[in-house]
């Protein structure tokens, strides 16, 4: 399993007023999709996320996510390691991902780039 980089993912109540302060600091463009009912605006480093209370709670229990090379691969190295997958894989906008969690507890989102 190869982790490329992580995302912090920000819960945020007006997602067209925080975007340009995350395109500002992270001198890029957002790019932007819909997931679920949730607006997304992913800049940089940063993944903002806008929406109902309801989904929301549920996004702010994953604590990052996770940019690895191949998210197959990583269920099962998760697994082995004692990691239960809780969602997924699925595909996404912009890969597949899934969602686990770790023997602490810990919840994270792993995303790949594979279509």
């Amino acid at each position: 399993m190869e982790i490329l980089g992580a995302t912090l993912r920000v819960c945020v109540d007006d997602l067209e007023a925080a975007v340009p302060f995350y395109e500002r600091l992270a001198g890029g463009r957002a790019l932007r999709f819909e997931r679920g009912g949730v607006s997304v605006a992913a800049v940089g480093c940063f993944l903002l996320m806008s929406g109902p209370a309801s989904e929301l709670d549920v996004l702010r229990k994953v604590a990052a996510t996770i940019a690895v090379k191949d998210v197959e691969e990583t269920g099962r190295v998760l697994t082995g390691l004692g990691a239960r997958v809780v969602a997924g894989p699925v595909e996404t906008p912009a890969g597949r991902n899934l969602i686990a969690v770790h023997p602490d507890g810990s919840v994270y989102e792993y995303a790949d780039r594979n279509g």
